[in-house]
């Protein structure tokens, strides 16, 4: 089986190679991504391509199973940029499979992509994905379900999944997220047990997550089992800030979200972080999620919970942790400094 992953050299990417690979029924891999990177695994071969300009077919061509994850986060302060990466760029990707007759589509939806819901009660996959029009994030991950509404009227006999994750770390992942979500100006050091004093605890925001590792799985059982549909994924528990704190050794302060709104709103405007507000917004708005279904259908059981998943991740900002990606480059000063003069949140 020959596999080509989109976007095979980020935070999921990575993970889903690394899963691929030990796989036997896959004999070959082929990643794309917009640049080459150092980090060489099994049965891999790398091309570069630009889902928004540049001719896929050639890479598609003889593939059994395409998975796309190729997301651009940034730049928050340019739309137009991100949605011709993330929407039409999934577009031409779609496009792309079905002109060359790949018989398998596995796409990486997200929990962004769901119109707002309960947090008291789990939700299965037949939850609306509207999405919530504050944020070009679930705008996008919304308007791509639609898309593929259409492609799966339009070509029947091509199998589509549709991954929907809640937040995904790891540890070679967080110099990634610090600069995607926090920015140049939070300090690696303080992110260790014992060295912050509290830790704010916004009312109503609970977060679902899962490792990468148990993310790239969810993706090799959808492409070597005959399933399609939604699954949702997430492990247990649920993320609030009360493990937040105990993970830190803090205290956690209650923080109203009025407050956190207009916190992250400033510090975007100031060009201090690169998160547009709309993403804390999209935060309380959405579900939780019902995985059974994954469980079930798929025979996806997560290996690591999701508080081990955010352990990871602080481990990962106190090291400056990363890998051979250009995407999950290590963190350095110069880097930091590269985030700095070229706009906070204003770089691709």
């Amino acid at each position: 089986m020959r596999v080509v992953v989109v976007g095979a050299t980020g935070n999921v990417g990575t993970s889903v190679v690394k899963a691929l690979a030990a796989d036997s029924e896959v004999s070959s891999i082929v990643g794309v991504a917009r640049r080459v990177p150092g980090w060489q695994p099994s049965k891999t071969e790398w091309r570069t391509a630009d889902v928004a300009v540049d001719d896929l077919t050639g890479i598609f061509d003889g593939a059994d199973a395409v998975v796309h994850l190729a997301w651009l986060f940034q730049p928050t302060r340019n739309a137009d940029v991100t949605w011709r990466a993330n929407v039409l760029g999934s577009m031409r990707v779609f496009r792309a499979v079905a002109e060359t007759g790949v018989p398998v589509l596995a796409h990486a939806s997200s929990v962004g992509a769901y119109s707002p819901g309960p947090q008291d009660r789990p939700v299965d996959e037949s939850w609306p994905t509207h999405g919530w029009p504050g944020a070009a994030y679930g705008r996008e991950k919304a308007y791509v379900e639609r898309v593929l509404d259409v492609f799966e009227n339009d070509n029947p006999g091509i199998r589509v999944v549709r991954m929907r994750p809640g937040f995904i770390f790891k540890r070679e992942a967080a110099t990634e997220q610090r600069r995607l979500f926090a920015g140049p100006f939070l300090p690696r050091r303080a992110i260790r047990a014992g060295r912050l004093p509290f830790v704010p605890d916004v009312r109503g925001l609970k977060l679902q997550a899962l490792h990468s590792d148990d993310a790239g799985e969810a993706f090799r059982l959808a492409v070597v089992n005959p399933v399609s549909g939604p699954f949702n994924l997430a492990a247990d528990p649920v993320i609030d800030f009360q493990v937040l704190a105990r993970l830190l050794e803090a205290r956690s302060v209650p923080v109203s979200s009025w407050v956190a709104r207009t916190a992250v709103a400033a510090g975007w405007h100031l060009r201090l972080v690169p998160a547009a507000p709309g993403l804390l917004e999209l935060a309380l708005q959405i579900p939780l999620m019902d995985t059974s279904r994954a469980r079930d259908v798929l025979g996806w059981t997560p290996k690591h919970t999701a508080e081990e998943a955010v352990r990871e991740l602080l481990e990962g900002l106190y090291a400056g942790a990363g890998m051979d990606t250009p995407p999950l480059a290590p963190d350095t000063a110069r880097g930091r400094l590269r985030e700095l003069a070229s706009g906070v949140g204003a770089r691709p």
